[in-house]
């Protein structure tokens, strides 16, 4: 996974705001029933965001980050990935997400991420973003190209190319609907310059309205208060996703 366990999103906390949460079960298109985590602010708004986690799915520090979110104004819904092979129950520490991610299909995601955009606009959303982490990065990124009227894509540290029997956002990017934020890791090990070269020509070979930002040095997942070296970093990439939203909302 991304983030330890006990990590937590590097955004100051606005003590007061008036914020509401739930646990949901959301259905899909292909009847696959899945957890999410919703934080609303008290007054509606028309921009939201669905999370899309790292490897391990939903857990702590996206149901923090979407408090984070809502908070600002913004109703955000994290889902899981992994309601087909794990269920919708809540997961200790313990739990091992590699074998649900090796069997997850780039498809089914999507239809998760259609159910959580569907369930955001039930609640008077207009404007619906996708934010990812790592292989949310990536499928946030994929969900601009699958039909479902975002209104942009962010992804932190996501991979932009192929994988075996896949295409990645790269190969996608002539089908993306949406503006593309991608803010990637200069210290990433799996993840090269010549990555994110290659995934930014694609998009302006598309026509894609996007932004690619690289922090020199920074590490894969270093969006976390833990990773105090990296803190400007984090405060930089946190500003442009707000930044984004409002702009393209």
């Amino acid at each position: 996974m991304c983030f330890e366990l006990d990590s937590s999103p590097p955004i100051p906390v606005i003590a007061g705001a008036a914020v509401s949460h739930d646990d949901l079960v959301l259905e899909a298109r292909d009847g696959n029933r899945f957890a999410a985590f919703l934080a609303t602010p008290d007054e509606p708004s028309e921009k939201g965001v669905v999370i899309l986690p790292d490897v391990r799915g939903l857990y702590r520090f996206y149901e923090e980050l979407a408090l984070r979110f809502a908070e600002r104004g913004y109703p955000a819904l994290a889902f899981d990935y992994f309601g087909r092979t794990a269920g919708v129950e809540k997961r200790d520490d313990e739990f091992e997400y590699r074998p649900h991610v090796d069997v997850v299909t780039p498809e089914e995601i999507q239809a998760d991420v259609a159910a959580a955009v569907e369930h955001l606009r039930s609640l008077g959303v207009a404007s619906v973003f996708t934010v990812g982490f790592c292989l949310g990065g990536r499928h946030s990124w994929l969900a601009a190209a699958a039909g479902h009227g975002l209104a942009g894509a962010v992804g932190f540290y996501g991979r932009p190319g192929a994988a075996p029997g896949e295409p990645g956002p790269q190969q996608l990017a002539p089908k993306m609907e949406a503006p593309i934020l991608a803010l990637q890791a200069g210290g990433d090990q799996h993840i090269t310059a010549e990555d994110n070269e290659a995934f930014e020509r694609a998009l302006s070979d598309a026509g894609v309205e996007h932004e690619l930002v690289v922090y020199e040095g920074a590490p894969h997942s270093f969006f976390d208060r833990k990773q105090e070296e990296f803190a400007a970093a984090s405060e930089d990439a946190w500003a442009r996703v707000l930044e984004f939203v409002e702009r393209h909302a």
